[in-house]
């Protein structure tokens, strides 16, 4: 088999090819359909007409024979008996003999029929070799023993029908060519399209990540088809790029905190002082391990908001009362420190949401702006606030500390980023990640900003999440000053 057999093998088989096939088919089937049923209900039309005109006529000459009698009548079948006209007249005597008429003989398709019905006969006026003409005619009783034979030309009517047939036919084979056109037409472009994807998927597989299926850019189905697969693979290259970053920062992160372990066991079993060096060496131990079971506790929880929604743990609650308890729990830790923290909320604005995610998102905002603005020399100022963003809701933190530059701001919210280089500061670089994590889950995001000076990070949560009240309800809405330091 030749690559442009092949090729054209390949067209007919495709599913489009198919499917235009199949529509054409029933398309031609419904037109033959349809074209009958109106072909024979014109043949029926013009039929009856016919015949009710030649009923009529029969009518009135057989009235004409018994008011005048037969010379009457066969002065009238003269007078109507034009030469090649479309009336069709035959009169004969008691012996059988023509007597007036248009017609050289009796059809005999007529004469052994009272009903009448179709014959064929040659014109009278015409000479020989000239088609003979399709014609239908009934008999007259007008008693005596004469025979009368009315009938109409319908050779026009013939040709009307087999007009129409020749073109249905046209029509028909018309059709068929173009909907075969269409469907290589339709199963070409398609199979491209297929094929330029299957490229991509090709290259993909084997391992280059950065290629992308090519958009037309007519906005149809296959564009959007081809837009959520480049989405997908953006989301699995990052997933990639997250995860190598991860391995790497694994590497950095836990791999000095359990070097840090063991040489605390080790110096505690070389500590002279005995029992009371085994101690402090182990609460030392002790104190390390617990970091590192926080951070695996992170890492667990990122994870598994990742993996899916937690529709079970979902219950409804004041998102503006969350926000006040674990604000509060701040509030020593913040004193202590030397801050100004404000928290204002809006009350009534109920979510369905995860509470203790929610909690440990705020937790985690507030824990990092006063861990970070400490390094900062300007008024230390931490403001929380929670309210309505449109249909959605929006819970903010800001801070007076150093702030985050605007090119850094997406690679914070990845998991073991951290700006500082150093890495001397606590911390595991997990709780923008976890913010962003719980944000995502929620149907919302995470946006960082510029609070000149400082940061400030809202954290958005999707009006699916937000339950809508009427304008009653929300009568008692505004901002509650909670509590100022």
């Amino acid at each position: 088999m030749t690559a442009l057999s092949e090729k054209f093998f390949k067209i007919f088989s495709t599913t489009a090819f198919r499917l235009t096939a199949a529509a054409v088919i029933a398309l031609l089937l419904a037109a033959a359909l349809l074209t009958g049923l109106l072909f024979r209900q014109a043949n029926s039309i013009l039929t009856e007409q016919v015949l009710a005109a030649l009923r009529t006529e029969a009518q009135l000459l057989r009235t004409d024979a018994m008011t005048g009698g037969m010379p009457n009548l066969t002065a009238k079948v003269a007078a109507l008996s034009v030469p090649d006209g479309p009336g069709l007249y035959f009169l004969t005597d008691q012996t059988g003999a023509k007597v007036a008429g248009n017609i050289n003989r009796l059809p005999p398709e007529i004469a052994t029929s009272p009903q009448g019905g179709v014959f064929r006969y040659s014109p009278a006026a015409s000479g020989s070799g000239v088609a003979e003409r399709l014609a239908v005619a009934i008999p007259v009783e007008i008693g005596g023993g004469n025979t009368l034979l009315i009938g109409r030309d319908i050779e026009e009517q013939r040709a009307f029908a087999d007009a129409m047939k020749r073109t249905f036919l046209i029509g028909f084979g018309t059709l068929s060519l173009l909907g075969l056109i269409g469907g290589l037409a339709i199963s070409r472009f398609t199979l491209n399209r297929l094929e330029s994807i299957t490229s991509t998927s090709r290259s993909i597989m084997e391992g280059d990540l950065s290629r992308r299926v090519p958009l037309d850019g007519n906005g149809g189905e296959l564009d959007s088809l081809a837009q959520n697969l480049n989405d997908m693979l953006d989301r699995i290259e990052g997933l990639m790029s997250g995860l190598r970053e991860v391995s790497d920062n694994i590497a950095h992160d836990l791999k000095t905190p359990l070097n840090r372990l063991r040489n605390s066991a080790e110096a505690a079993l070389r500590d002279p002082r005995g029992e009371e060096g085994y101690r402090e060496g182990l609460e030392r131990t002790i104190e390390k391990a617990d970091d590192l079971i926080k951070t695996f506790n992170a890492l667990l929880l990122i994870a598994r908001l990742e993996a899916g929604p937690l529709q079970d743990s979902l219950e409804q609650f004041d998102l503006g009362a969350l926000v006040d308890d674990v604000a509060e729990l701040y509030m020593p830790a913040a004193e202590e420190d030397g801050f100004d923290l404000t928290v204002e909320t809006e009350k009534g604005v109920t979510v369905m949401a995860n509470r203790q995610l929610i909690g440990q998102a705020i937790a985690n905002l507030i824990d990092n702006a006063i861990k970070y603005s400490r390094v900062s020399t300007a008024n230390g100022a931490i403001r929380v606030t929670a309210a309505r963003l449109g249909d959605a809701a929006a819970i903010s933190v800001a801070d007076r500390g150093p702030g985050i530059s605007e090119v850094d701001r997406q690679r914070v919210l990845k998991r073991f980023v951290r700006l500082e280089e150093s890495r001397t500061k606590p911390g595991t670089g997990l709780g923008l990640s976890l913010v962003a994590a719980v944000a995502r889950l929620h149907h919302g995001e995470i946006r960082l900003a510029d609070n000149e000076p400082g940061l400030k990070v809202d954290l958005i949560l999707s009006e699916r999440v937000v339950m809508h009240q009427t304008k009653g309800q929300r009568s008692g809405d505004g901002l509650a000053l909670v509590a100022a330091k």
